[in-house]
């Protein structure tokens, strides 16, 4: 800490991570590893196999290849750090530290939020507009929409960056979280947060609000679209094409707006930290599997790859 008058400004903050629950430190730990790993190891998978595949050269998995980036990248923000602290006696991190790490979380999340969002028009033009498809969501416009996407997430980042670089901490150091999250930075700081609550709530609207008006748009006209086919099994085909980014954008806003209402009714940190868990590690995993799962492409290339890898294990001399 540095004295400067009557004041002290710290320099570092301490996470609490999990301490609070020690005698199932180590079962967390475990579990935290095999998800982060298993984060990892699928989301890269579906990229390289999306690279590998020729069928599946398409918008929807163009853009489902940069989710998969955008969910190691996510994930990475926060998770090496806490497993990392899980058995140190004193999880300690500066202040730019600190700062920084919200800085790359918050950016992915808000680049996932605009992908999700770029992804439900591609769902629209392909059942909306079947045969101007290709012409609509060709190449370039899929390079600019996803490149818009991270140029979105840094841009609101940055925003949140200068504000936050305007507050001052002198005391208490303490933060009753596994990473730096904004809502824990507000509540230590001692100068006045009015400016960066206004940029938050502004950031909340356009992002947020934004992106959740223009997927339910989106979707609203897709469903017209749907009613109108009038074979049973064509409106079967032209849900499924859907139904994995229905569920990946339910679950991504869906626990993001817990965890947000959880923080604002005054829950318990506990309950807090627990809820974190659910959209900055789980929701990253279960991702890539449910277009696995639900999607009969990735399945015949998952079969492909594996009829080639045993037809070269058979030519092994």
């Amino acid at each position: 800490m540095i004295g400067e008058g009557n004041n002290t400004e710290i320099t570092h903050f301490i996470l609490l991570g999990f301490s609070d629950f020690p005698r199932i430190l180590v079962v967390l730990f475990v579990i935290f590893l095999l998800i982060y790993i298993t984060t990892v190891t699928w989301n890269l998978c579906l990229i390289i196999l999306i690279r590998m595949d020729s069928h599946l050269h398409t918008p929807m998995y163009f853009f489902l290849s940069h989710l998969s980036f955008i969910d190691i990248c996510y994930v990475t923000s926060t998770a090496p750090n806490m497993l990392f602290n899980f058995f140190q006696e004193q999880q300690t991190v500066t202040i730019m530290g600190c700062i920084v790490q919200y800085f790359i979380f918050s950016t992915m999340g808000l680049s996932d939020s605009c992908l999700l969002t770029a992804m439900a028009y591609d769902r629209y033009a392909a059942i909306c507009k079947p045969l101007l498809y290709s012409s609509i969501m060709s190449p370039t416009l899929c390079g600019r929409m996803a490149l818009g996407a991270y140029m979105a997430g840094v841009s609101g980042s940055l925003c949140q960056l200068c504000a936050l670089l305007q507050l001052h901490f002198c005391g208490p150091n303490v933060i009753n979280h596994f990473f730096c999250d904004m809502p824990q930075l507000l509540i230590l700081s001692c100068t006045d947060t009015f400016f960066v609550q206004v940029i938050l709530a502004m950031l909340s609207m356009t992002y947020g609000i934004g992106s959740t008006i223009i997927i339910m748009t989106s979707y609203g006209y897709i469903v017209i679209a749907i009613m109108k086919i009038t074979s049973a099994k064509g409106r079967s085909k032209a849900f499924n094409t859907c139904a994995s980014h229905m569920t990946v954008v339910s679950l991504f806003y869906t626990s993001s707006m817990f965890v947000y209402l959880s923080s604002s009714s005054g829950s318990s940190p506990s309950f807090d930290r627990i809820a974190s868990v659910l959209y900055t590690v789980v929701i990253p995993m279960l991702n890539p599997l449910i277009y696995s799962l639900r999607n009969r492409e990735i399945k015949d290339a998952l079969k492909k790859l594996q009829k080639k890898r045993e037809h070269c294990q058979g030519h092994t001399p």
